[in-house]
C-alpha cells in the first residue's frame, strides 16, 4: 500500500497509514522509508514544530505536532542504508476567541 501525505508541504510516500479520531481530533500515523540521500531533508522536515498534514487519499488537511516518532535505524548517513520511520501527528485543538 503506497499511499501519499504532504507534511508542510513535503511529499512523502507512505507504506502504512492509519487515521483515528482521538476526542474531536484527528490522528495520523504514517511508515515510511528514508534512505541516506533522503535524510538530511527529512530529519530538518521532522524538527519543525508545527506541521500542516494533508492526505489527499482521505481528504483531510489539519494543523498538527509529532507525538510519537521512532525510527528503526539511526545511522543514515552511510550510503545504502534505508530506516524504516514510524511517526503520529496530532491535530492541535483550535483556539476559540
Amino acid at each position: 500500500m503506497n499511499k501519499e501525505i504532504f507534511l508542510n508541504g513535503t511529499s512523502i510516500n507512505v507504506k502504512g497509514l492509519k487515521h483515528d479520531v482521538a476526542g474531536s481530533l484527528h490522528k495520523i500515523t504514517v511508515v515510511f522509508d528514508v534512505n541516506s540521500e533522503e535524510y538530511h531533508d527529512i530529519a530538518v522536515l521532522l524538527y519543525e514544530k508545527n506541521f500542516e498534514v494533508s492526505v489527499p487519499s482521505l481528504q483531510l488537511a489539519f494543523s498538527g505536532e509529532i507525538v510519537h516518532y521512532y525510527t528503526s535505524l539511526t545511522n543514515l548517513y552511510e550510503k545504502g542504508n534505508v530506516g524504516e520511520y514510524t511517526v503520529t501527528f496530532l491535530e492541535k485543538e483550535r483556539e476559540t476567541q
